[in-house]
């Protein structure tokens, strides 16, 4: 089957256009000061060939602002598919309660956020829902279970921080198989650097469970991405996608520092083992 290509970062695409993207809601803060940046972006994904597109959805969470978060998840999810390509998919982005970075901070009552986002999600029309992001993952497989509960295809994705000092490649194989038993079609690995990705990617191919793993482009000193003068960095991710794909993974795309560019050169590595 042929591998799916995930688009890429949203936020900090945004912030590196020099959009003020403060916690606690982040990208968010752009579907209320600059949506046509948010399309822009969703088109520029479409463009260079991404298969699923993940709406603006990651911070739209009601303890974060009661009155509004559900005229923004409705906007994240219209702006997603406004900006893709005919025949993409779109997901609805789930995220922890708390900081990503900060499993320790993971609230009593994430369950209820996460069904109240998985339900508006489900309401505005996406394609799949998309936990991502989790370091905790007691908190992360609640928001799985959630996402199951609409109905609609459901993945979800554990991560071990940016310094790959959150979650152990063991810990994450354990979680993936928790998760398939919970009822994800696809288990991912997210936000670590691309350089400290491969005992990760291996953990979760040894499950030999449908997989996929979209990494960030750690510090800027690797050369991964982050600033548009380093042509080198969408080709240097290309070549640890590379081994992702060759290790078993059926999704692949690109998070924080990186760019189209990024997910171009993924397309052709997609198209080129065809």
């Amino acid at each position: 089957m042929r591998p799916l290509l995930l688009d890429g970062p949203i936020g900090s695409c945004l912030a590196e256009q020099g959009l003020s993207l403060e916690a606690p809601l982040w990208s968010r803060r752009a579907l209320i000061h600059a949506p046509e940046a948010v399309l822009a972006l969703h088109t520029a994904y479409a463009s260079a060939g991404a298969d699923v597109h993940t709406a603006n959805s990651f911070r739209c969470q009601p303890h974060l602002d009661p009155e509004t978060w559900r005229d923004h998840v409705r906007l994240s999810v219209e702006l997603a598919r406004k900006g893709a390509q005919e025949g993409a998919r779109v997901a609805g982005s789930i995220a922890p309660a708390e900081d990503c970075y900060r499993p320790d901070l993971s609230p009593p009552n994430a369950r209820e956020i996460h069904r109240a986002v998985a339900r508006a999600l489900a309401e505005e029309g996406v394609d799949l829902l998309l936990c991502e992001t989790f370091g905790h993952v007691e908190e992360g497989l609640v928001a799985l279970e959630e996402a199951v509960a609409t109905g609609l295809e459901a993945w979800v994705s554990f991560s071990a921080g940016p310094e790959a000092k959150l979650l152990r490649p063991e810990a994450l194989e354990e979680a993936a198989w928790m998760a398939a038993e919970s009822g994800a079609s696809a288990v991912l690995f997210n936000c670590t650097s691309a350089s400290l990705s491969i005992p990760y990617v291996e953990a979760l191919s040894r499950t030999q469970l449908p997989f996929g793993i979209y990494a960030n482009a750690g510090p800027p000193e690797e050369g991964f991405g982050w600033t548009e003068e380093d042509q080198q960095g969408p080709e240097r991710y290309a070549a640890c996608a590379r081994e992702w794909l060759n290790a078993g993974a059926s999704i692949v795309g690109s998070c924080c520092g990186t760019r189209p560019a990024h997910t171009a050169l993924l397309r052709d590595l997609i198209n080129a083992r065809d």
